[in-house]
């Protein structure tokens, strides 16, 4: 029984190895890449991320707005409207599962980061965000804010940046 757990423990070192040179070789693929590069500029955004929205969507030319994106990733509530009474439900779960799953772990990293938030004009609208909301839901309207974002990002091709518009509210360009 011993011989078998130490080949497994090798296996998993090889795996362990093997995970880190695929990811080295994303890393420099991302890094040679330009709208990778400008994707990378965005909060919680690294080159997997990057790597997979560039090969998912190219330039982002197929939505016209980052809504459509969001929409599209399924980081939208369901709505369901009867009458004069509307009604959101649960995110659609629609669209690319692997994205919209990346883009999620994205917003739990931003939210976890809390020093990070001031830098990238995410704090009073994260703070307004965490009075109302339960914290999963928070990070699920995040992911639909940093997706929005990093369309913005690739269809525009320029890097994230803030841009004030007075003292209280900033947006990004």
């Amino acid at each position: 029984m011993l011989h078998v757990i130490e080949e497994l423990a090798g296996d998993w070192r090889q795996l362990d190895q093997r995970i880190d040179g695929l990811s080295g070789e994303i890393e420099a693929l991302a890094g040679q890449d330009q709208a990778c590069s400008r994707l990378m500029t965005v909060p919680g955004i690294g080159p997997i991320i990057s790597s997979a929205m560039v090969a998912a969507i190219g330039t982002g030319d197929v939505f016209s707005k980052g809504r459509d994106f969001g929409a599209w990733l399924g980081l939208v509530p369901k709505q369901i409207s009867t009458g004069d009474r509307t009604i959101l439900g649960k995110i659609s779960r629609r669209g690319n599962r692997y994205l919209r799953v990346l883009f999620v772990q994205a917003a739990w990293v931003v939210l976890v980061r809390i020093k990070d938030w001031e830098r990238y004009g995410l704090k009073s609208w994260i703070e307004a965000a965490k009075r109302r909301l339960h914290h999963n839901v928070l990070a699920i309207a995040l992911a639909n804010k940093l997706a929005r974002i990093a369309w913005a990002v690739l269809a525009k091709g320029r890097a994230f940046e803030l841009t004030r518009t007075d003292d209280a509210g900033v947006r990004s360009a």
